[in-house]
């Protein structure tokens, strides 16, 4: 029996923002997915709302300051990064907190709890969006990062140059992601095991 499946892009989060940012997509995708993840689960039964500053972190560091003692300061970098599943059960946690994490390029957590340094002007966003997204369009608009938003009405929205490029719905998006087909023919093979007479 043949079967047809369609499968999505695999850069389909090199897509979402443009190449002239020079931003690691699987960095992105990373962030992306932790957004994500953190939109839907919330934490102890509530919605929380965060944000991730991606790349370009040495500027937006000078753009930026600790909302509290960082609790990131002084652990190591091989702790500090994405792939690890402490280090995104570690974020989830600290997403409670107010202000955004950093994150390098290389997909490192530089900091936790970051006040980003603000304006409104030439920024428009839709009404009815808060500080967050105005943090995160302004310091998309003044540095060469990008900003994943988490709202607490449970949207992931990216954010390059000052505006909303992408607008994620988490549940319409992990179905897309989960019932994505791949083109082409898959054929299914029956393996018959033998068993040795006894």
């Amino acid at each position: 029996m043949e079967r047809y499946f369609m499968k999505m892009p695999e850069d389909m989060f090199c897509e979402i923002c443009s190449e002239k940012r020079g931003i690691n997509p699987e960095t992105l995708k990373e962030v992306i997915i932790l957004a994500v993840e953190i939109a839907r689960e919330g934490r102890e039964g509530r919605r929380i709302g965060t944000m991730f500053v991606v790349a370009d972190t040495e500027n937006v560091m000078r753009h930026s300051r600790n909302l509290i003692l960082d609790p990131l300061l002084g652990h190591p970098a091989e702790a500090r990064r994405l792939s690890d599943p402490d280090m995104r059960e570690t974020v989830k946690e600290l997403a409670q907190l107010d202000g955004a994490f950093l994150v390098s390029d290389d997909g490192t957590v530089v900091s936790a709890c970051r006040y980003l340094d603000s304006f409104s002007e030439g920024i428009r966003l839709p009404l009815g969006l808060g500080s967050r997204h105005m943090a995160a369009a302004s310091i998309t608009k003044l540095t060469n990062s990008v900003a994943v938003v988490v709202s607490e009405s449970s949207v992931v929205r990216i954010v390059e140059d000052g505006q909303i490029v992408s607008e994620i719905i988490p549940e319409l998006w992990m179905f897309k992601r989960y019932s994505a087909l791949t083109k082409g023919k898959v054929k299914e093979q029956e393996i018959i095991l033998s068993h040795p007479e006894s």
